[in-house]
């Protein structure tokens, strides 16, 4: 009589063959133990930008209104190194699992190399064109000049940043997500206390309101540099790009990192591009309604959190079981995170919809703002179980190279039905800022459906990296 098991290898892995499995403990365990530090360093992240919302927003709702409009800008500019990010996790995770550390670190130096060039082009048109930008996505005049003042300072110290990003994934790639969450824990907790020094001026700093909020994100960023170069100076780390000299990997990994970067590009792309017209839509509703909306989206960023944390471990565990021609194992970790992760949803789901308003308290006292939380934290509540779903099994496919189909899905769901239904609902429906977040319900969910659909028809662990 065989023994119950909590995950059961058969039906997950149907029709594929099965090597041998570890125990239920043990592949729970491996999970976990690559996820909890993503899942805290996303956490943290996110914390730190929520910190930012509640001290910006003592400001008034025109502050947390400004810096709402650089979101999306701003990760449009960095849109090609997240898209490099993918690229360099999975192709190392690859590595790994193939015992190739020379080829690994040879392709961290030359995105690096990459990275420098092209964010030295890029920080400068942003900082040129920073009045441009910030109006196309529908400043009002009580928040352009602050809007453009904290994209400036932002992207003019994004050099930082995008070196610390691809760092980070190298790492994550490696199974090191220990290093990426400790980078990032420093890193945010040097931003607050600089929110705290600059934004009011306390302890005899200059109170530079918005200003100080973006010179304290340059400072977090400058520590997350320094930590995450001298994470690759070690000897004994997978990556250390002290091992190998030049600046060219091998044409197989070129290959790969041009197959797989350019499609996550793509992705990165479509998200931005849609983003940027949900957030134009979102904006002609009023500085209130911004404001509002802005506060929701960081609690969904804080739910987002879980979801990329298990979807980071996703790519680990599937990039190095794939990388040991082990498909069935690759596919059962995908399932394990999946799973997990939809334990966490439950849990927040609870406290949003409990105490959802409550929440809103931290950041306004104004009235209308607190009914619109209280609206938005009710959608939310349902919105997070379809987030944190579909980030985790886009993980699963970027962690097997799949990213052509995450870009398609991207296209589709977030270039068109987020932002075209959500316009649809505010304005000729007339439901303003709730038809906003019907139309981010709509999104996640199509998101879901078609990536649960892909990764249990299980195409995507014959891929080659």
């Amino acid at each position: 009589m065989s023994k119950l098991r909590l995950i059961n290898p058969e039906k997950i892995c149907r029709g594929m063959e099965l090597g041998e499995i570890p125990s239920d403990r043990a592949i729970i365990k491996s999970a976990l133990s690559i996820a909890w530090p993503s899942v805290l360093e996303s956490f943290f992240v996110n914390l730190a930008g929520l910190v930012d919302t509640i001290m910006v927003g003592s400001l008034g709702s025109y502050a947390i209104a400004a810096v709402g409009l650089t979101t999306q800008p701003k990760f449009l500019g960095l849109a090609v190194f997240l898209s490099m990010n993918v690229a360099v996790s999975s192709i190392v995770a690859r590595r790994k699992g193939e015992g190739n550390r020379e080829s690994a670190n040879r392709v961290v130096r030359m995105v690096l190399l990459v990275t420098l060039l092209l964010t030295a082009l890029i920080s400068a048109v942003f900082v040129i064109f920073a009045g441009p930008i910030v109006s196309l996505v529908g400043s009002q005049p009580d928040t352009h000049d602050y809007a453009v003042e904290y994209l400036r300072i932002v992207m003019g110290g994004s050099v930082f940043s995008t070196i610390s990003l691809v760092l980070n994934a190298a790492q994550r790639g490696a199974g090191n997500t220990r290093i990426a969450m400790v980078t990032n824990l420093i890193s945010n907790l040097v931003n607050v206390v600089f929110n705290y020094l600059l934004i009011g001026g306390n302890f005899g700093f200059p109170a530079l309101g918005t200003r100080g909020a973006a010179i304290a994100t340059v400072l977090g960023t400058v520590c997350a540099c320094a930590l995450s170069i001298a994470s690759v100076l070690h000897k004994d780390g997978f990556i250390y790009l002290r091992s190998v000299k030049g600046w060219l990997a091998d044409k197989i990994s070129i290959r790969s990192l041009l197959n797989v970067g350019s499609s996550a590009f793509v992705e990165q792309i479509c998200l931005r591009i849609g983003f940027l017209l949900f957030s134009m839509t979102v904006a002609r509703l009023g500085t209130t309604e911004l404001a509002a909306h802005q506060i929701g989206m960081n609690m969904m960023s804080m739910s987002f959190a879980f979801g990329d944390g298990f979807s980071v471990a996703s790519i680990t565990l599937i990039g190095q079981s794939l990388g040991r021609r082990r498909q069935d194992m690759a596919k059962i970790y995908g399932n394990v995170c999946q799973k997990t992760g939809l334990l966490c949803a439950c849990v927040i789901s609870t406290v949003y919809f409990l105490f959802g308003k409550e929440i809103f308290t931290l950041f306004s006292s104004e009235q209308v703002i607190l009914n619109y939380g209280e609206m938005i934290m009710r959608i939310l509540s349902v919105i997070l179980f379809f987030q944190i779903e579909q980030v985790v099994l886009f993980g699963c496919l970027r962690g097997a190279g799949d990213t052509r189909f995450t870009a398609l899905i991207s296209l589709v769901s977030v270039t068109c039905i987020r932002p075209g239904i959500s316009w649809i609902l505010c304005y000729p429906v007339g439901l303003g800022l709730m038809g906003a977040w019907l139309g981010t319900a709509c999104d996640q969910m199509v998101r879901f459906l078609l990536s649960f659909l892909r990764f249990r028809k299980g195409n995507w662990t014959k891929l080659k990296l």
